[in-house]
């Protein structure tokens, strides 16, 4: 888990993918790795995501992939099968936390409250996913979170774009910052990887930029 955060804190950003055709996977994470962001994280909120997973793993040894919006245990093993180095959930989910723990899967489980932190805390976890972002308080809460639990870092997702990503970043209680802008499905539709690629090198511009 360490490995991956630290991987995942160096990037700063992690694009959030909806993919609904494989063929579109290699394309897209090939707009990526040009762009200078070699992360993803691939939502199982469609039938393409497992084999999405599974192409960009193979013919992109050099792609940090995760799989987002994971709901079931079942879903952890189809990820994992296919090459997933880890683990996404919008919520906390104790089963799904905890299986993924038994068998040492990185997992970034959502939490928005002081319970659902203390949940993760108490399983040894400091890295969370902060979802929906925007709506739940923003960098506001993230701080008064951290008040109170002392070494946690959050990946907020849920209205993060480039308007506000500085202001997340700046924080250094943000491990990383999970959105879409860079690869919204009317771009992957339309082919637009030249613009994919452009917006994604935009974002790690401005994250080197707060961060160095």
């Amino acid at each position: 888990m360490k490995d991956i955060s630290a991987k995942v804190a160096a990037y700063g950003v992690v694009p959030v993918v909806v993919l609904n055709d494989p063929a579109e996977a290699l394309p897209v994470a090939e707009a990526l790795l040009k762009g200078g962001l070699p992360i993803a994280e691939i939502t199982f909120r469609t039938d393409a995501a497992e084999a999405s997973i599974r192409l960009i793993t193979e013919h992109c040894p050099d792609m940090l992939v995760g799989a987002g919006t994971v709901l079931t245990t079942e879903q952890v093993d189809r990820a994992v099968a296919a090459g997933a180095q880890f683990i996404v959930c919008p919520g906390f989910d104790p089963e799904i936390v905890d299986y993924c723990i038994e068998k040492d899967i990185p997992i970034f489980p959502g939490c928005t409250t002081a319970s659902e932190v203390a949940w993760g805390v108490k399983r040894g976890l400091r890295n969370l996913k902060f979802f929906p972002a925007e709506q739940c308080g923003g960098v506001a809460t993230i701080k008064a979170l951290c008040a109170a639990y002392v070494g946690v870092k959050f990946m907020p997702t849920g209205g993060v774009g480039p308007k506000n990503l500085e202001s997340y970043l700046s924080c250094d209680k943000i491990l990383c910052c999970g959105g879409s802008w860079m690869v919204k499905g009317d771009l992957i539709k339309a082919g637009r990887f030249d613009e994919i690629e452009r917006l994604t090198r935009e974002a790690v511009e401005m994250a080197k930029a707060v961060r160095g």
